[in-house]
């Protein structure tokens, strides 16, 4: 099994047939269909369901997708890691993170890596903790930016010099709109979405105290976008982080924050022992600098 099978097998599986999938690869149907027969044969397994018109993945394929999806993509990074210009930074950096306004910082790093390294580029791939966790244990992302608490002892870190506030998410012309801050008591009986990382949940749930037990959840989401539009639609209130969601005076939201406040700090974070490329390498001196000059900046406050 060479990375060439896999490319081919990811070629079928997105496009469905094996006509379409040989079109794109310059290949011919019989050559593809022997390759992913003998794929099959390696490896023991039925990989495809085949209809009259499209062929789908059984389990055992939609699982070789997920790998062959990790091992194409490291290989990749790697070539083109080794291809980079002598004497040029260049290459790819890639981030990956929950949604938050600390995007900001990280992008003024990537921003000042840009500006002396045209050749590097940024990925950002947007994902909970446990997403970008996975994808960091496989060597698919340089950088990881966690929402405390999160669990930091298998990576080295920094520490950014922001945070972020929990509160709600409303409709402008709810019930709770207008009040300055929300306590647990407001949100009792109310319907509520909340992100579905159980660290979230125990956060949320140690907040609330013995008020904890009359949240009542009615979704759960990923990523707050989608959220977001089911409060506007009028599904409940969302529980998330400030500064994300579109809250202006054209928007039918509102953010309230929670009382007690409940404030919660960031980390940019990497494997323990990683060999960086001279792009990552950049961007974290860069991250360094950006993070020395705002501690420079609340002393002198």
């Amino acid at each position: 099994m060479d990375l060439r099978t896999l490319r081919y097998f990811l070629a079928v599986a997105r496009e469905g047939t094996i006509s379409a999938a040989a079109a794109t690869l310059f290949v011919t149907q019989p050559t593809l269909s022997r390759q992913m027969m003998e794929l099959e044969d390696e490896l023991g397994a039925s990989l495809f369901t085949r209809g009259k018109r499209r062929i789908s993945l059984t389990e055992e394929g939609l699982f070789l997708q997920q790998r062959a999806e990790t091992m194409v993509q490291l290989a990749d990074r790697t070539l083109s890691e080794f291809h980079a210009k002598e004497g040029v930074i260049s290459g790819e950096v890639i981030i990956g993170g929950g949604e938050t306004d600390a995007m900001r910082f990280v992008a003024r790093a990537a921003s000042n890596v840009r500006a002396a390294n045209p050749e590097v580029t940024f990925r950002l791939f947007s994902g909970n903790a446990q997403d970008v966790a996975e994808r960091l244990e496989h060597g698919l992302l340089d950088f990881g930016l966690f929402v405390e608490p999160a669990g930091l002892a298998d990576y080295d870190f920094l520490k950014l010099p922001v945070t972020d506030t929990w509160g709600l998410l409303t409709r402008k012309d709810g019930p709770l709109a207008g009040k300055a801050v929300v306590r647990s008591a407001d949100l009792a009986g109310l319907p509520l979405l909340i992100s579905d990382q159980d660290m979230v949940a125990n956060e949320i749930s140690g907040w609330a105290g013995q008020a904890g037990g009359q949240l009542r959840y009615v979704a759960k989401y990923h990523l707050l976008y989608n959220a977001a539009l089911m409060v506007e639609e009028g599904m409940g209130h969302a529980l998330c982080l400030d500064k994300i969601a579109r809250t202006g005076s054209d928007s039918p939201l509102c953010f309230i924050p929670l009382e007690p406040r409940l404030e919660v700090g960031l980390d940019i974070v990497w494997k323990k022992h990683q060999r960086f490329s001279h792009a990552a390498a950049a961007f974290l001196e860069s991250l360094r600098y950006e993070i020395a000059r705002c501690d420079i900046h609340a002393v002198r406050a």
